[in-house]
């Protein structure tokens, strides 16, 4: 998709299985927002197609596909009642008032919000006016919902409780969610499937927990998760681990895709994979200089030689045990729980 002489997505192509809850995450300005468009129709593909169903959408609009958008403003109708807003589309395709009313009524129930049909918008909280905008889009009865960063006005609370919401709602209703978010921890704990891009590329899609443990470039893990990246040059791979000569010594991670001998690049390695009585294949010394207090886990953050970054990740039962602030530590971590990535 191109607009002018900027690039805005390249080359993207993936497929979205039915029932399933899809999520696009990126940072702002990666292209999410476009490819969403270009499925509900308000953008045509310069290239490509989008298919739904194995129909080609090429030259539908939104109003003739099968699709309903909910956008980040939600955008509720705020002089018409709760029931009137959820209804909208219904009007608007010229079904009688019974029979909105009815689908209103049964949609409130699903959100759990039977009884507040009569409500106007601003009389409900954030959370409240989400599920009517979640149920507004379902009254129609789309084959596929898009979401366009719907969260992202919410508290943190609130976000959190209703990922668990809308995860528990897509499955209820077996609608295919495809959920836009630059929000990693959204992406992780609602999606079947993940799709990661940057600068208008598709980097990897995969299952949450195989974005994190397994990513397949530079990108993906330091985007998905808290990570420790450390570079040098690999000097050897054998049964699918690699050794890496670093400033610190050699260290041997599994050996990621592209990755062969004589490159340079990074071994990843997760703070919680980090182990602070230096056990392991692998061994790391850091001069320590913070300790972030999180509640169930605190984050041990230290200097490697030349001032390169390191970050530990101790349990609360743990902590009685950290290292001083200030002090030399050594953190231990085995071959299997670090990847080594070529640079680029």
């Amino acid at each position: 998709m191109t607009f002018g002489a900027t690039r805005a997505v390249s080359d993207v192509s993936f497929t979205v299985e039915a029932g399933e809850f899809f999520s696009i995450l990126g940072p702002s300005g990666c292209g999410k927002t476009t490819i969403l468009r270009m499925i509900a129709g308000f953008l045509e593909p310069t290239e490509g197609k989008v298919l739904i169903g194995e129909r080609d959408m090429a030259g539908l609009g939104p109003n003739q596909r099968p699709t309903a958008m909910i956008f980040q403003s939600l955008a509720l109708f705020p002089l018409m009642p709760v029931w009137e807003n959820i209804a909208f589309g219904l009007e608007a395709r010229g079904a009688p008032k019974a029979e909105r009313r009815a689908k209103a009524d049964e949609l409130l129930k699903l959100i759990a919000l039977e009884g507040y049909g009569e409500r106007m918008p601003g009389e409900l909280s954030g959370g409240q006016r989400q599920r009517v905008a979640i149920a507004r889009a379902l009254a129609v009865e789309p084959q596929v919902l898009l979401l366009d960063e719907p969260l992202s006005a919410l508290d943190l609370k609130l976000r959190q409780h209703m990922r668990a919401e809308l995860r528990s709602l897509q499955k209820r209703t077996g609608v295919t969610f495809i959920y836009i978010t630059h929000d990693q921890s959204e992406a992780l704990a609602m999606s079947d499937r993940v799709a990661v891009m940057s600068d208008g590329v598709l980097q990897q899609v995969g299952a949450p927990r195989d974005l994190y443990d397994n990513p397949a470039t530079s990108f993906v893990a330091t985007f998905v998760g808290e990570t420790n990246a450390i570079p040098g040059k690999v000097s050897a791979v054998e049964n699918g681990v690699a050794t890496l000569e670093t400033a610190h010594g050699p260290l041997r991670g599994r050996v990621g895709d592209g990755l062969s001998t004589g490159k340079t690049g990074k071994l990843y390695v997760r703070p919680e994979a980090l182990r602070p009585d230096g056990n392991g294949e692998n061994a790391l010394t850091a001069t320590i200089e913070r300790i972030d207090f999180e509640g169930a886990f605190a984050l041990v953050h230290g200097a490697l030689a030349g001032d390169t970054p390191l970050v530990a990740s101790i349990s609360n039962t743990e902590l009685g045990s950290a290292p001083a602030i200030g002090s030399s530590a050594s953190f231990g971590f085995k071959s299997a729980n670090a990847v080594v990535l070529p640079d680029g």
